[in-house]
C-alpha cells in the first residue's frame, strides 16, 4: 500500500497512462482515457485533473521523442509552439485553481463532451477522403487516357509487331526495352504494406509550410488550445490537430506530431503551477506519467499501420459514456 494506492491499483494506473499516451498521440485525446482512470479511483475532480496534467506529460515527452523522422526540420516551429504552450499552460491553470471547484465540476462533462465531437466529426478523414476520391478518379482518367494508340509511342508500324520481343501490351513493352535490372518508369507494387510504407516515405518527404505564412486565426487557435490544455486539456490535441490541418501547413503525419508540442508545453508550465500549489496525488500522477510516456513513445511506428477510425471510435465511446457520466453526478 503506497498512501491509498495498492500495487495493483498503480499498476492499473500505469496501464491506463500507456493506453492514455497511445490515445494521445494517435488523435490527441490523452485525457479521455487517463482523466477518467483517476476519477475511477476516487480522486476529487480538480484533484483529479491537476495530477492528470503532471502524468500526461509523459505522453508529450514520449510522443516528441518517438517522432524525430516527423519533426525533421521544424526545430523554429517547435520552438514556437512549445514557447506558446508554455504560456497557455500558465494562464490555463491559474484558472483552473482560482475559480470555484463547482466550475470545473460543471464545465467538465461539456469540456469532454465536445472534445468527443471534435474527434468524432474527424475534419481530417473526410479532407483525405476526398483527396483520395480526387486521386483515384484522376487515375482512372489517366488509365482510360494511356489505352489510346495515340498515347503508347510506338513508331510508325510498331503496332504491327508482337511475339516476346515485340509485346503488344505497352506496359510490358517499357519494362522490357529498360533492360534486365532497370526499369522504364515507377512499377507498382502489389505487396499493400510496401505501398503504405512507400506513401508514409513521400508524405514525410513533403516540407511544413514556413512559419511567417500562417493565418491569423492559426495563431489565435494555437494561444487557445495552450489555455485549454492547461484548464483541462482532454481533446485538446484533437482541435490543435483539426485547426492545423484546416490552416493545409503540412501533410498528416507532421502536424500530428506538431499537436503534441502545444499540449508538451502548456503541461509541463501547468504541472510546475499545481506542484507549487500543492494539488497532485504524486503516486497516481507519477505512475500516470511514466506510463503515458511508455504509451506516447511506441505510438509514433505503430499508428503509420493502424487504422485511425478504431482508436478514434474509442476515443469517442469514452468520451460520450464519461461526459453522460458526470453529468448524471453532477447536473
Amino acid at each position: 500500500m503506497i498512501t491509498g494506492f495498492s500495487i495493483v491499483s498503480l499498476f492499473l494506473i500505469l496501464l491506463a497512462g500507456i493506453g492514455a499516451g497511445f490515445v494521445g498521440y494517435a488523435v490527441g485525446a490523452s485525457s479521455l482515457v487517463s482523466y477518467p482512470a483517476l476519477l475511477a479511483f476516487g480522486i476529487p475532480p480538480v484533484l483529479a485533473n491537476a495530477s492528470n496534467t503532471v502524468g500526461v506529460m509523459g505522453t508529450g515527452i514520449g510522443g516528441v521523442l518517438g517522432a524525430q523522422r516527423e519533426l525533421a526540420g521544424q526545430s523554429v516551429r517547435a520552438v514556437v509552439y512549445v514557447s506558446i504552450g508554455a504560456i497557455g499552460g500558465v494562464i490555463g491553470a491559474f484558472l483552473l485553481l482560482e475559480l470555484d471547484p463547482s466550475v470545473f465540476e460543471y464545465a467538465a462533462p461539456a469540456l469532454i463532451l465536445f472534445s468527443s465531437l471534435v474527434i468524432a466529426v474527424n475534419p481530417r478523414g473526410r479532407l483525405e477522403a476526398k483527396q483520395a476520391a480526387a486521386r483515384a478518379s484522376a487515375q482512372l482518367r489517366g488509365g482510360r487516357l494511356s489505352d489510346r494508340p495515340s498515347d503508347l509511342g510506338h513508331s510508325s508500324g510498331s503496332s504491327q509487331l508482337s511475339g516476346p520481343d515485340h509485346p503488344s501490351d505497352p506496359g510490358q513493352a517499357s519494362v522490357r526495352s529498360a533492360g534486365p535490372g532497370r526499369s522504364a518508369g515507377p512499377v507498382q507494387s502489389s505487396d499493400p504494406s510496401r505501398s503504405a510504407g512507400q506513401a508514409l516515405d513521400q508524405s514525410l518527404e513533403r516540407p511544413v509550410q514556413p512559419l511567417r505564412q500562417d493565418a491569423w486565426w492559426v495563431w489565435l487557435g494555437v494561444s487557445a488550445v495552450a489555455v485549454y490544455s492547461g484548464y483541462f486539456g482532454a481533446g485538446a490535441g484533437t482541435c490543435a490537430l483539426a485547426m492545423l490541418d484546416a490552416a493545409k501547413i503540412g501533410p498528416f503525419h507532421k502536424i500530428n506530431a506538431l499537436k503534441m508540442l502545444i499540449g508538451t508545453g502548456a503541461n509541463i508550465t501547468a504541472s510546475v503551477v499545481f506542484i507549487v500549489r500543492g494539488a497532485v496525488d504524486w503516486p497516481a500522477a507519477i505512475m500516470l506519467c511514466i506510463g503515458c510516456f511508455i504509451g506516447g513513445y511506441i505510438a509514433p511506428p505503430i499508428t503509420r499501420r493502424v487504422p485511425a477510425r478504431i482508436m478514434r471510435a474509442a476515443a469517442v465511446l469514452a468520451g460520450i459514456v464519461l461526459a453522460i457520466d458526470l453529468a448524471l453526478k453532477t447536473y
